[in-house]
Protein backbone atom coordinates (compact mmCIF):
# COMPACT_ATOMS: atom_id res chain seq x y z
CA UNK A 1 0.00 0.00 0.00
CA UNK A 2 1.40 3.47 -0.83
CA UNK A 3 2.39 5.78 2.01
CA UNK A 4 0.83 9.26 1.86
CA UNK A 5 1.46 12.61 3.53
CA UNK A 6 -1.01 15.50 3.09
CA UNK A 7 0.63 18.82 2.23
CA UNK A 8 0.22 21.32 5.09
CA UNK A 9 1.52 24.15 2.88
CA UNK A 10 -1.12 23.80 0.13
CA UNK A 11 -2.08 27.17 -1.31
CA UNK A 12 0.71 29.13 0.37
CA UNK A 13 3.89 27.09 -0.16
CA UNK A 14 6.91 26.76 2.09
CA UNK A 15 8.11 29.90 3.84
CA UNK A 16 10.56 32.09 1.92
CA UNK A 17 10.16 30.32 -1.42
CA UNK A 18 12.71 30.54 -4.18
CA UNK A 19 11.61 31.26 -7.71
CA UNK A 20 8.45 29.28 -8.50
CA UNK A 21 7.63 27.44 -11.75
CA UNK A 22 6.13 29.20 -14.76
CA UNK A 23 2.50 28.33 -15.51
CA UNK A 24 2.02 29.97 -18.92
CA UNK A 25 2.92 27.74 -21.91
CA UNK A 26 2.71 30.48 -24.56
CA UNK A 27 6.46 30.87 -25.09
CA UNK A 28 6.93 27.12 -25.41
CA UNK A 29 4.11 26.79 -27.93
CA UNK A 30 5.57 29.61 -30.03
CA UNK A 31 8.98 27.95 -30.32
CA UNK A 32 7.56 24.47 -30.88
CA UNK A 33 5.44 25.79 -33.74
CA UNK A 34 8.72 26.17 -35.67
CA UNK A 35 9.73 22.54 -35.10
CA UNK A 36 8.62 20.06 -37.79
CA UNK A 37 9.07 17.12 -35.38
CA UNK A 38 6.58 18.53 -32.91
CA UNK A 39 3.11 17.02 -32.57
CA UNK A 40 0.75 16.65 -29.63
CA UNK A 41 0.83 13.29 -27.87
CA UNK A 42 -2.46 11.47 -27.21
CA UNK A 43 -4.60 11.46 -24.09
CA UNK A 44 -5.86 7.90 -23.70
CA UNK A 45 -9.18 6.97 -22.11
CA UNK A 46 -8.65 3.58 -20.42
CA UNK A 47 -11.94 2.19 -19.07
CA UNK A 48 -10.62 -1.32 -18.38
CA UNK A 49 -7.82 -0.02 -16.18
CA UNK A 50 -10.21 2.43 -14.51
CA UNK A 51 -12.24 -0.60 -13.39
CA UNK A 52 -9.11 -2.31 -12.09
CA UNK A 53 -8.25 0.79 -10.06
CA UNK A 54 -11.80 1.34 -8.85
CA UNK A 55 -12.18 4.84 -10.31
CA UNK A 56 -14.77 6.24 -12.67
CA UNK A 57 -12.47 7.29 -15.51
CA UNK A 58 -8.74 7.02 -16.17
CA UNK A 59 -7.17 9.40 -18.68
CA UNK A 60 -3.48 8.91 -19.47
CA UNK A 61 -1.22 11.34 -21.30
CA UNK A 62 1.00 9.04 -23.35
CA UNK A 63 4.47 10.56 -23.80
CA UNK A 64 6.15 7.48 -25.24
CA UNK A 65 6.20 8.89 -28.76
CA UNK A 66 7.19 12.48 -27.96
CA UNK A 67 9.25 13.92 -30.84
CA UNK A 68 10.94 10.60 -31.55
CA UNK A 69 12.84 10.59 -28.23
CA UNK A 70 10.44 8.34 -26.36
CA UNK A 71 9.66 10.51 -23.36
CA UNK A 72 8.38 13.84 -22.06
CA UNK A 73 12.01 14.92 -21.58
CA UNK A 74 12.08 15.88 -25.26
CA UNK A 75 10.20 19.01 -24.17
CA UNK A 76 12.67 20.02 -21.46
CA UNK A 77 16.35 20.44 -22.23
CA UNK A 78 15.80 20.67 -25.98
CA UNK A 79 13.41 23.58 -25.37
CA UNK A 80 15.93 25.29 -23.06
CA UNK A 81 18.58 24.99 -25.79
CA UNK A 82 16.13 26.25 -28.43
CA UNK A 83 15.42 29.22 -26.16
CA UNK A 84 19.17 29.97 -26.09
CA UNK A 85 19.32 29.70 -29.89
CA UNK A 86 16.40 32.10 -30.28
CA UNK A 87 18.42 34.80 -28.49
CA UNK A 88 21.16 34.74 -31.14
CA UNK A 89 19.64 33.41 -34.37
CA UNK A 90 19.88 35.70 -37.39
CA UNK A 91 18.08 35.44 -40.73
CA UNK A 92 16.51 32.12 -39.81
CA UNK A 93 19.88 30.32 -39.60
CA UNK A 94 18.85 27.98 -36.79
CA UNK A 95 21.16 25.10 -37.78
CA UNK A 96 24.36 26.82 -36.71
CA UNK A 97 22.98 29.23 -34.15
CA UNK A 98 24.96 27.72 -31.26
CA UNK A 99 28.16 26.60 -33.00
CA UNK A 100 31.04 26.77 -30.54
CA UNK A 101 28.87 26.29 -27.47
CA UNK A 102 28.99 23.20 -25.26
CA UNK A 103 26.28 21.93 -22.92
CA UNK A 104 27.21 19.64 -20.05
CA UNK A 105 24.85 17.69 -17.84
CA UNK A 106 24.44 14.52 -15.83
CA UNK A 107 21.68 12.08 -16.62
CA UNK A 108 20.26 8.76 -15.57
CA UNK A 109 18.01 8.66 -18.60
CA UNK A 110 16.04 10.80 -20.98
CA UNK A 111 17.23 14.24 -19.89
CA UNK A 112 20.60 13.40 -21.43
CA UNK A 113 18.99 12.41 -24.71
CA UNK A 114 17.12 15.73 -24.80
CA UNK A 115 20.34 17.68 -24.18
CA UNK A 116 22.14 15.70 -26.88
CA UNK A 117 19.36 16.12 -29.43
CA UNK A 118 18.88 19.82 -28.71
CA UNK A 119 22.59 20.60 -28.91
CA UNK A 120 22.97 18.72 -32.19
CA UNK A 121 19.97 20.50 -33.71
CA UNK A 122 21.51 23.95 -33.25
CA UNK A 123 25.18 23.13 -33.91
CA UNK A 124 26.33 22.96 -30.28
CA UNK A 125 28.22 20.14 -28.58
CA UNK A 126 27.03 18.08 -25.62
CA UNK A 127 28.81 16.11 -22.93
CA UNK A 128 26.69 13.83 -20.77
CA UNK A 129 28.01 12.49 -17.48
CA UNK A 130 26.54 9.17 -16.39
CA UNK A 131 27.10 7.10 -13.27
CA UNK A 132 28.87 3.76 -13.38
CA UNK A 133 25.54 2.00 -12.79
CA UNK A 134 23.91 3.38 -15.97
CA UNK A 135 23.67 0.66 -18.68
CA UNK A 136 26.07 0.91 -21.60
CA UNK A 137 23.08 0.67 -23.95
CA UNK A 138 22.03 4.13 -22.80
CA UNK A 139 25.53 5.49 -23.41
CA UNK A 140 25.30 4.10 -26.95
CA UNK A 141 22.01 5.95 -27.50
CA UNK A 142 23.60 9.20 -26.31
CA UNK A 143 26.55 8.81 -28.67
CA UNK A 144 24.14 8.13 -31.53
CA UNK A 145 22.68 11.60 -30.86
CA UNK A 146 26.16 13.12 -31.22
CA UNK A 147 27.00 13.50 -27.52
CA UNK A 148 30.26 12.79 -25.76
CA UNK A 149 29.70 10.43 -22.82
CA UNK A 150 31.75 10.51 -19.62
CA UNK A 151 31.30 8.07 -16.75
CA UNK A 152 31.80 9.37 -13.22
CA UNK A 153 30.57 8.30 -9.80
CA UNK A 154 28.49 5.54 -8.32
CA UNK A 155 25.17 7.38 -8.53
CA UNK A 156 23.38 10.31 -10.15
CA UNK A 157 24.42 12.79 -7.44
CA UNK A 158 28.11 12.00 -7.95
CA UNK A 159 27.86 12.25 -11.75
CA UNK A 160 26.05 15.58 -11.34
CA UNK A 161 28.90 16.90 -9.19
CA UNK A 162 31.36 15.85 -11.89
CA UNK A 163 29.30 17.56 -14.58
CA UNK A 164 29.12 20.78 -12.56
CA UNK A 165 32.88 20.77 -12.03
CA UNK A 166 33.56 20.11 -15.72
CA UNK A 167 31.23 22.89 -16.85
CA UNK A 168 32.98 25.35 -14.55
CA UNK A 169 36.45 24.25 -15.66
CA UNK A 170 35.60 24.38 -19.37
CA UNK A 171 33.44 27.50 -19.36
CA UNK A 172 30.57 25.40 -20.72
CA UNK A 173 26.85 25.68 -19.99
CA UNK A 174 25.61 23.39 -17.23
CA UNK A 175 22.10 22.26 -18.17
CA UNK A 176 20.65 20.35 -15.24
CA UNK A 177 16.97 19.57 -14.76
CA UNK A 178 17.39 20.29 -11.05
CA UNK A 179 17.98 23.62 -9.31
CA UNK A 180 19.78 24.85 -6.19
CA UNK A 181 20.81 28.20 -4.67
CA UNK A 182 22.68 30.18 -7.31
CA UNK A 183 21.57 27.88 -10.15
CA UNK A 184 18.05 28.56 -11.38
CA UNK A 185 17.82 29.91 -14.93
CA UNK A 186 18.58 26.76 -17.00
CA UNK A 187 16.34 24.41 -14.95
CA UNK A 188 13.61 27.05 -14.98
CA UNK A 189 13.65 26.87 -18.80
CA UNK A 190 13.69 23.06 -18.74
CA UNK A 191 10.59 23.06 -16.54
CA UNK A 192 8.95 25.67 -18.75
CA UNK A 193 9.26 23.26 -21.67
CA UNK A 194 7.17 20.68 -19.82
CA UNK A 195 4.24 23.11 -19.83
CA UNK A 196 3.54 22.02 -23.41
CA UNK A 197 2.51 18.59 -22.12
CA UNK A 198 0.27 20.19 -19.49
CA UNK A 199 -1.36 22.55 -22.00
CA UNK A 200 -2.07 19.72 -24.44
CA UNK A 201 -3.67 17.63 -21.71
CA UNK A 202 -5.85 20.55 -20.58
CA UNK A 203 -7.04 21.06 -24.17
CA UNK A 204 -7.69 17.35 -24.71
CA UNK A 205 -9.41 16.40 -21.49
CA UNK A 206 -12.61 18.45 -21.52
CA UNK A 207 -14.05 18.84 -18.00
CA UNK A 208 -11.46 19.11 -15.25
CA UNK A 209 -10.10 15.91 -13.72
CA UNK A 210 -10.91 15.32 -10.08
CA UNK A 211 -7.44 13.90 -9.40
CA UNK A 212 -4.04 14.26 -11.09
CA UNK A 213 -1.22 11.76 -10.51
CA UNK A 214 2.31 13.04 -11.13
CA UNK A 215 5.46 10.99 -10.61
CA UNK A 216 8.55 12.88 -9.51
CA UNK A 217 12.31 12.57 -9.35
CA UNK A 218 13.78 16.04 -8.75
CA UNK A 219 10.23 17.24 -9.43
CA UNK A 220 10.47 19.34 -12.60
CA UNK A 221 7.71 17.65 -14.59
CA UNK A 222 5.38 17.41 -11.60
CA UNK A 223 5.85 21.05 -10.65
CA UNK A 224 5.26 22.34 -14.17
CA UNK A 225 2.10 20.29 -14.71
CA UNK A 226 0.78 21.16 -11.24
CA UNK A 227 1.37 24.89 -11.80
CA UNK A 228 -0.53 24.84 -15.10
CA UNK A 229 -3.31 22.72 -13.62
CA UNK A 230 -3.85 25.29 -10.88
CA UNK A 231 -3.82 28.11 -13.45
CA UNK A 232 -6.46 26.33 -15.57
CA UNK A 233 -8.64 24.57 -12.98
CA UNK A 234 -7.89 26.34 -9.71
CA UNK A 235 -8.27 24.28 -6.55
CA UNK A 236 -10.63 21.69 -8.08
CA UNK A 237 -8.26 18.78 -8.86
CA UNK A 238 -6.55 16.89 -6.07
CA UNK A 239 -2.89 16.75 -7.14
CA UNK A 240 -0.92 13.74 -5.89
CA UNK A 241 2.87 13.47 -6.21
CA UNK A 242 4.33 9.95 -6.38
CA UNK A 243 7.96 9.05 -5.60
CA UNK A 244 9.89 5.84 -4.91
CA UNK A 245 9.92 4.82 -1.26
CA UNK A 246 13.70 4.57 -1.75
CA UNK A 247 13.99 8.21 -2.86
CA UNK A 248 11.34 10.33 -1.11
CA UNK A 249 13.06 13.66 -1.74
CA UNK A 250 9.91 15.80 -1.99
CA UNK A 251 7.96 13.72 0.56
CA UNK A 252 10.68 14.14 3.19
CA UNK A 253 11.20 17.83 2.37
CA UNK A 254 7.52 18.57 2.89
CA UNK A 255 7.56 16.67 6.18
CA UNK A 256 10.64 18.62 7.29
CA UNK A 257 9.31 21.96 6.10
CA UNK A 258 12.50 22.65 4.13
CA UNK A 259 14.59 21.18 1.33
CA UNK A 260 16.39 18.07 2.55
CA UNK A 261 18.52 15.34 1.00
CA UNK A 262 17.14 11.92 1.77
CA UNK A 263 18.84 8.54 1.87
CA UNK A 264 17.86 5.16 0.55
CA UNK A 265 18.88 2.21 -1.60
CA UNK A 266 19.05 2.28 -5.39
CA UNK A 267 15.56 2.18 -6.89
CA UNK A 268 14.43 0.37 -10.03
CA UNK A 269 12.53 3.59 -10.70
CA UNK A 270 15.86 4.93 -11.91
CA UNK A 271 14.64 8.16 -13.51
CA UNK A 272 12.95 9.00 -10.20
CA UNK A 273 15.83 7.86 -8.00
CA UNK A 274 16.84 11.37 -6.96
CA UNK A 275 17.69 11.98 -3.31
CA UNK A 276 17.60 15.81 -3.44
CA UNK A 277 14.66 17.72 -4.96
CA UNK A 278 14.87 20.69 -7.28
CA UNK A 279 14.60 23.89 -5.26
CA UNK A 280 12.21 25.45 -7.80
CA UNK A 281 10.10 22.31 -8.03
CA UNK A 282 9.80 22.04 -4.25
CA UNK A 283 8.71 25.67 -4.03
CA UNK A 284 5.99 25.09 -6.62
CA UNK A 285 4.78 21.75 -5.33
CA UNK A 286 4.65 22.92 -1.73
CA UNK A 287 2.10 25.44 -2.98
CA UNK A 288 0.23 23.32 -5.55
CA UNK A 289 0.23 19.65 -4.49
CA UNK A 290 -2.42 18.24 -2.15
CA UNK A 291 -0.73 14.95 -1.26
CA UNK A 292 2.72 13.38 -1.46
CA UNK A 293 2.96 9.60 -1.77
CA UNK A 294 5.63 6.92 -2.05
CA UNK A 295 5.47 3.43 -3.53
CA UNK A 296 7.65 0.38 -3.05
CA UNK A 297 9.75 -1.41 -5.65
CA UNK A 298 7.28 -4.29 -5.63
CA UNK A 299 4.29 -2.02 -6.21
CA UNK A 300 6.09 -0.42 -9.15
CA UNK A 301 6.96 -3.80 -10.67
CA UNK A 302 3.40 -5.10 -10.32
CA UNK A 303 1.94 -1.93 -11.81
CA UNK A 304 4.27 -1.98 -14.82
CA UNK A 305 3.41 -5.64 -15.47
CA UNK A 306 -0.30 -4.75 -15.38
CA UNK A 307 0.24 -1.89 -17.83
CA UNK A 308 2.15 -4.21 -20.17
CA UNK A 309 -0.73 -6.70 -20.15
CA UNK A 310 -2.94 -3.86 -21.34
CA UNK A 311 -0.57 -2.89 -24.17
CA UNK A 312 1.05 0.05 -22.37
CA UNK A 313 4.72 -0.92 -22.15
CA UNK A 314 6.77 1.42 -19.98
CA UNK A 315 9.34 1.45 -17.17
CA UNK A 316 8.79 1.62 -13.41
CA UNK A 317 9.68 5.32 -13.67
CA UNK A 318 7.36 5.98 -16.58
CA UNK A 319 4.37 4.35 -14.94
CA UNK A 320 4.96 5.24 -11.28
CA UNK A 321 1.89 7.43 -10.90
CA UNK A 322 -0.33 4.73 -12.35
CA UNK A 323 1.41 2.09 -10.24
CA UNK A 324 0.39 4.02 -7.12
CA UNK A 325 -3.21 4.00 -8.34
CA UNK A 326 -3.20 0.22 -8.86
CA UNK A 327 -1.48 -0.35 -5.50
CA UNK A 328 -4.45 0.99 -3.56
CA UNK A 329 -4.08 4.77 -3.56
CA UNK A 330 -7.86 5.33 -3.98
CA UNK A 331 -8.38 3.82 -0.52
CA UNK A 332 -6.08 6.46 0.99
CA UNK A 333 -7.11 9.66 -0.82
CA UNK A 334 -10.41 11.42 -0.15
CA UNK A 335 -13.07 11.13 -2.88
CA UNK A 336 -10.86 8.98 -5.13
CA UNK A 337 -13.59 6.42 -5.70
CA UNK A 338 -16.02 5.28 -8.34
CA UNK A 339 -16.84 8.85 -9.40
CA UNK A 340 -13.22 9.97 -9.70
CA UNK A 341 -11.95 11.26 -13.04
CA UNK A 342 -8.21 10.61 -12.81
CA UNK A 343 -5.47 11.98 -15.08
CA UNK A 344 -2.01 10.43 -15.09
CA UNK A 345 1.11 10.54 -17.26
CA UNK A 346 2.84 7.63 -18.98
CA UNK A 347 6.10 9.49 -19.17
CA UNK A 348 8.36 7.18 -21.17
CA UNK A 349 8.54 4.03 -23.24
CA UNK A 350 10.28 0.78 -22.25
CA UNK A 351 14.09 0.59 -21.97
CA UNK A 352 14.43 -1.38 -25.19
CA UNK A 353 12.25 0.97 -27.27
Amino acid sequence: MPVIHPNPYLGTGLPDPSIVPQDDPAAVAQLLSLCPAHAATPLLDLPDLAKVAGVGQLLVKDERGRMGLGSFKALGAAYAIAHDAAQVVRDGAWDGALVGRRYITASAGNHGLSVAAGAHLFGAEATIYIADTVPEAFATRLRAKGATVARSGANYEESMAAAEAAAKAEGATLLSDSSWPGYTDPPYRVMEGYLQLAAEAADQIGPAPTHILLQAGVGGLAAAVAAHARAVWGTDPTIIIVEPHAAPALFDSIRAGRLVTTRGPVSAMGRLDCKTPSMIALAGLSRDADVFATITEGEAAEGVALLARHGLATTPSGGAGLCALFAGLPGLVSDMGSDARVMAILSEGPEDA
